[in-house]
């Protein structure tokens, strides 16, 4: 909550004077570079009270508390734990959370945020630097606009990057909003694939992408001088801080194969990026490497190279088929999919969508309505079958919903 509410009257004869005393411990504290946890104890102090403050991405930067319960209760954000939002020039830069005392007064209490916000924001932009530093880098590298591996290597040193000539995996993670999220989410969710990622690569760098995810948030993490072995692990890693973490998401996580060649990292973002998109389909969260992508692969250099040929294939082919699955809450999409993998078994199909084979017909009568392929032509469902791996590909999950379509109730196929 932000400080505007809080009802805080001081009823202390006198109060004013000694809530500015009070002051002085914290003044002096933020003068003399002592330290977030020094003005952090001194706010605390001042205010008589356990206190604790967050970064804006739920990590706790410093704790003043009297007990190890006091110290849960705040971080839990127990009942009757305030929690005022801490700014400087109107931005967020992060959280204050205590149990406020009758009669606090509510003057002394901004000025101990102001000055805990100030704090914050100061201890935090070396680090931030650092962030835009690398983030910087990491684009210029997925950008192909290395052309040296010296220029590359040098570049990558100056970011605290010194291990890229002995391999490099990348990962890609995705994740996906299933409820409101919360403020500051997407920074939290890079500093957890950045803890679980050094685990296994101490000097790991993970950075918010560019690219826009519908709904949710994409991280790039490079692994220097993972191999393999590593690789997988630093995967496996990442999934499970980044699920412990934040709760109401779906994640997945793509694995590139390692880059011996620090010119090829470009080439791995590219495979971790794919791995990531086709994983997307499988509606789960787990981990998928690039070499597990099966025909997938095929459509590397297409989706890195010419991205452009890759949508307009897929507009051509399921695009229609996803518009109408969003418009009215079908399943074509679904369908078409399942009958590929029921190698065009309409029986089958419906066992597996658990609907009526009627349902099944009709709507394979719609794809090809909607779009000008016969599922009952090999050339139709090679078509399809592309179109789908495009849209994977492409990272564009299908909509989902009830199937109301004419044709779902009882199995009967409407007379035209």
């Amino acid at each position: 909550m932000g400080l505007g509410p809080t009802p805080f009257v001081s009823t202390r004869k006198g109060s004013t004077e000694l809530d500015f005393a009070a002051l002085e411990e914290i003044t002096a504290a933020v003068e003399s570079g002592a330290g977030l946890p020094t003005v952090v104890r001194a706010a605390a102090k001042a205010l008589g009270v356990s206190l604790v403050v967050l970064d804006r991405g739920g990590q706790a930067l410093a704790v003043a508390a009297r007990s190890p319960a006091d110290e849960k209760s705040l971080l839990g954000a127990t009942d009757g734990v305030e929690a005022i939002d801490l700014r400087v020039a109107d931005a967020p830069v992060g959280q204050m959370r205590l149990r406020t005392r009758a009669g606090s007064s509510l003057g002394l209490l901004r000025l101990v945020a102001t000055l805990v916000a100030s704090e914050v924001e100061r201890v935090r932009a070396p680090e931030r630097e650092s962030e835009e530093e690398s983030a910087a880098f990491l684009s210029s590298l997925l950008a192909h606009e290395f052309t040296s591996r010296e220029e590359l290597l040098e570049r990558a040193r100056a970011v605290g990057l010194r291990e890229l000539e002995r391999g490099t995996t990348v990962l890609v993670v995705h994740a996906r909003a299933l409820a409101p999220a919360p403020e500051g989410w997407r920074s939290r969710l890079r500093l957890l694939a950045a803890r679980g990622a050094r685990g296994v690569a101490p000097s790991a760098v993970a950075v918010m992408s560019e690219r826009e995810i519908i709904g949710g948030a994409e991280v790039v993490v490079l692994l220097p001088g993972a191999d393999e072995v590593a690789g997988r692990r630093g995967a496996e890693n990442v999934l499970r801080d980044v699920q412990a973490g934040l709760g109401g998401f779906a994640f997945v996580v793509g694995r590139s194969r390692p880059a011996d060649d620090p010119l090829a990292i470009a080439r791995a973002a590219d495979e971790a990026l794919l791995a990531a998109n086709v994983a997307e389909g499988d509606g789960e969260a787990h981990i998928l490497g690039f070499e597990e992508t099966g025909a997938y692969r095929l459509l590397l250099s297409t989706m890195s190279e010419n991205p452009a040929e890759l949508q307009r294939f897929f507009a051509e082919t399921v695009e229609p088929l996803l518009a109408y699955d969003e418009q009215y809450e079908t399943e074509l999409v679904a369908t078409v999919a399942a009958f590929l993998e029921a190698d065009g078994n309409v029986a089958a199909t419906a066992q597996r969508l658990f609907t009526h084979r009627h349902t099944i017909r009709y709507r394979l009568e719609r794809v090809r309505e909607l779009c000008g392929l016969d599922v009952g032509s090999s050339d139709g469902r090679e078509k399809l079958s592309l179109g789908l791996k495009a849209m994977r590909v492409l990272g564009i999950v299908g909509a989902s919903g009830p199937a109301s379509e004419p044709g779902a109730t009882g199995g009967r196929v409407p007379g035209r």
